[in-house]
């Protein structure tokens, strides 16, 4: 309880300073307390995994964030020091096998535990059936697919130990159907399989497992995959008419998600893919 009386003192006094935003933050974030709580994020190095780390320092969690990017990790790790946290900063490629085993090791030793698993690494490339490669699907399955297969089978003996949970980052093409990412498209309804066979394999031993599966997000992931700049200024201008809301959305708002379900906020939610997506997965063409 005294953890929980600081954690929410850190906040009201946060709110004092902010103003009426931060009292919204307050309203919102104050039911996901994860003080004492150890949480790994993977693609941490920017967008929703680097917003995601931020928050779950506001919200009290001990951190080991890692991504392929060394600098943008380490401004990642400012973040979160601003909010009291020293996150354990884990620079790795989770392709690589020993990479992704060496995160898990390095987390554990730190820490000697682990609550909360968030797989948010993963890239995106264009391309359709006329024009895709093997080489283009491995890329894009070595990343989103296998590389959280194989950092989940490692972390689950230390989730089944403290009753933890998983998060994974997906996304709304791997709810509906879109030409043009086909790879992409493809890798995230396996993890969404994932999410959910994993969520039954695991409810009996109280580890739970559930995913966001965000819509258009203000992020750098198209322009990494390949679009130009005046083509992502079009893409995002588009969101008005593709998404129900009419507008793309922040990272903070698939954090939020997020947070909420890696806290015990949402303790009896398991196999759950929750469109963050501005209504995107409900619509249809007309």
């Amino acid at each position: 309880m005294k953890s929980i009386r600081v954690f929410l003192s850190t906040l009201e006094a946060h709110v004092l300073r902010g103003g009426n935003s931060n009292r919204t933050f307050l309203t919102n974030m104050a039911m996901c307390n994860l003080a004492g709580k150890v949480a790994l994020i993977t693609g941490a190095s920017s967008g929703i995994g680097a917003a995601t780390a931020a928050l779950f320092s506001k919200l009290g969690a001990q951190l080991a964030i890692t991504g392929r990017k060394e600098n943008n990790l380490q401004k990642t790790g400012d973040q979160c020091q601003i909010h009291g946290a020293k996150p354990l900063l884990l620079t790795a490629d989770l392709s690589k096998e020993d990479n992704t085993k060496k995160v898990l090791d390095s987390t554990i030793a730190h820490f000697k535990k682990l609550d909360i698993l968030v797989n948010c690494a993963g890239i995106i490339e264009f391309g359709n059936i006329e024009n895709t490669s093997l080489e283009q699907y491995d890329r894009v399955f070595n990343i989103n697919v296998r590389s959280i297969y194989h950092l989940t089978m490692l972390a689950v003996p230390h989730l089944v130990a403290t009753k933890g949970n998983i998060v994974n980052v997906s996304s709304v093409n791997g709810l509906r159907s879109f030409p043009g990412v086909l790879s992409y498209n493809m890798s995230k309804s396996a993890l969404d399989q994932m999410t959910q066979c994993t969520a039954l394999e695991l409810a009996p031993k109280q580890v739970r497992v559930n995913s966001v599966n965000p819509g258009v997000i203000v992020t750098e992931l198209q322009k990494r995959g390949g679009i130009s700049d005046e083509a992502y200024i079009t893409f995002l201008e588009r969101c008005k008419q593709t998404h129900a809301l009419g507008r793309p959305g922040q990272v903070d708002e698939v954090a939020s998600a997020i947070a909420f379900l890696a806290s015990d906020a949402s303790s009896f939610i398991t196999g759950a893919l929750l469109p963050v997506d501005g209504g995107r997965h409900a619509m249809c063409p007309r």
